[in-house]
């Protein structure tokens, strides 16, 4: 396999970091203005803020507002490259990784992947549900959404018209609790006022949880308020109920009962992806790899994993970490240190998780807190979260457009960004034929 191109051999140490979400880029961040040469690659060019692509989902944001280039960051950091493709393949013993680009010597190589949605084996859910692990993911549900309604219009059978009006959510962790609020606020102000000829007594927006309680990673009292603000919203909460299958049209649920939706969100699970060469030696539960205190992964030198793709146990963080972004961005910041330590000869120091605190909204003025010593629910609550999500953004310009939005939401009531983009497959067929019919016209001279 050829070289990756254009990447200098100048003599310094080569830091290679795999994935540019929260933890790999607040590390690449950490070494620009070290001696190191820091090589980042993502198999896209920019940086997605997952905790708002609900609101993406929803209208409420542009894409582009939870997205940002991440060679714009590094603009004017000659120690930093970004190549953006696919991992492939680690060879740890020649300290070489592989990938969709060409192959790359390292140093130190430093996994942060993440993880992906987790179909626990369920053909029929991965292939008819739909996912909320990425950007493009989300304005895949904002299209089918706003689509269905769009058929939704021209069915005259009430049943058929309700099965593409209702809207079910597997999983009752943050993004399935946050999504479920948006769309039932859409629900109650927003898609009456664009579709006035459908019966919204029609609509449902039901939430399914296998365990018995929703946001499992909050306290108990966190758990029932959400649970209470979204049944204030109209949503209906079932826990205890596992999603056995679903077939594009209907839900079968463990217990035998049955609901019909064209429009599954799945959000119960997620899984690490393996990387060949690595997840055979440290791979654990979930894919997850094995990590020391200083996050080296088990058995291998000078490989390093972070964030929701490495377990590390601690105290009372038995099975690791919650998978959650705080965890990878301390994780992020105490390797950046220890690698600047390395290269002074200093010792390293362990990482301990520092618990911040968990957020989550439901709806307009309701969100639930849990803070070390202190746990509030409602207007004080939502106040906390925007603010400390609008300053975990990338970017001044991205923070300006998505504060403008939030305002206009609140006072209005109305997303405007309902905008159902489809790409034009026949027009993507007739450029590629007369791009071909070029080409041989060349080839022929």
């Amino acid at each position: 396999m050829d070289t990756i191109k254009n990447i200098p051999e100048n003599g310094k140490i080569r830091i290679v970091i795999i994935g540019g979400g929260f933890a790999g880029l607040k590390l690449a961040r950490q070494l620009v203005k070290t001696k190191y040469q820091v090589v980042l690659i993502d198999k896209n060019n920019f940086h997605q803020f997952q905790p708002l692509f609900y609101q993406v989902a929803t209208s409420g944001l542009e894409p582009s507002s939870i997205a940002f280039p991440l060679r714009k960051i590094f603009q004017k950091r000659k120690n930093v490259h970004f190549r953006m493709a696919e991992l492939l393949e680690v060879n740890p013993n020649i300290q070489e990784v592989y990938t969709s680009l060409g192959s790359l010597k390292y140093d130190h190589l430093v996994l942060a992947t993440g993880v992906d949605t987790n179909y626990f084996g369920n053909k029929n859910i991965e292939e008819f549900g739909i996912p909320m692990k990425s950007v493009s993911e989300a304005i895949f549900l904002r299209n089918s959404i706003l689509r269905n309604y769009e058929k939704a219009l021209n069915e005259s059978d009430p049943k058929k018209a309700a099965n593409y009006m209702n809207i079910v959510l597997v999983g009752g962790g943050p993004t399935g609790v946050e999504l479920a609020g948006a769309l039932a606020e859409m629900k109650n102000e927003i898609l009456p006022k664009d579709y006035p000829e459908l019966d919204f007594s029609l609509m449902n927006v039901y939430l399914f949880e296998a365990s018995n309680r929703l946001l499992s990673g909050m306290s108990e009292k966190a758990s029932a308020k959400a649970k209470s603000y979204l049944e204030k919203l109209g949503v209906i909460v079932k826990t205890e109920a596992r999603v056995a299958d679903y077939d594009g049209l209907k839900i079968s649920l463990a217990d035998g009962e049955e609901f019909n939706s064209y429009t599954l969100v799945w959000a119960a699970g997620v899984v690490a992806n393996p990387i060949k060469g690595i997840s055979e030696i440290a791979a654990t539960r979930g894919g997850r790899l094995r990590v020391d205190l200083f996050n080296r992964v088990s058995g291998l030198n000078n490989v390093y994993a972070l964030g929701d793709l490495a377990l590390q146990k601690e105290g009372e963080h038995q099975n690791g970490h919650p998978q959650v972004a705080q965890v990878g961005l301390q994780q992020a910041a105490v390797l950046g240190k220890n690698l600047i330590n390395i290269q002074k000869g200093k010792e390293m120091k362990a990482f301990h998780y520092k618990d911040r605190g968990s957020l989550a909204t439901i709806g307009k003025n309701l969100a639930v807190a849990d803070l070390p010593g202190v746990k509030i629910q409602g207007f004080l609550a939502w106040i906390l979260w925007l603010f400390v999500h609008l300053m975990a953004i990338v970017g001044v310009k991205n923070r300006f457009f998505i504060l403008v939005n939030w305002v206009w939401n609140y006072w209005t009531s109305d997303q405007s960004l309902r905008v159902l983009i489809r790409p034009d497959k026949r027009s993507f067929t007739d450029r590629a034929s007369k791009r071909n019919q070029i080409k041989e016209k060349i080839n022929m001279n």
